[in-house]
């Protein structure tokens, strides 16, 4: 495999760099605001099922 120049890298990143579809503003927010309400609603879920896990600890520690 050759090696290639600077010069050629630099065009070739450029050429990539083209071909790249950015999202548009409203698709970003839409995009944020989803990934905001999933962080939420995991959280909550994750702190029940910690909650109920640690309920059952406490209880089953305290049969002994």
């Amino acid at each position: 495999m050759a090696k290639t120049s600077p010069g050629e890298f630099i065009r070739q990143v450029r050429a990539e760099g083209s071909k790249v579809v950015w999202p548009t503003r409203k698709e970003t927010t839409s995009t944020a605001i989803f990934v905001g309400i999933m962080m939420v609603i995991l959280s909550v879920f994750f702190l029940g099922i910690d909650s109920l896990f640690g309920a059952v600890m406490q209880w089953l520690l305290s049969l002994v």
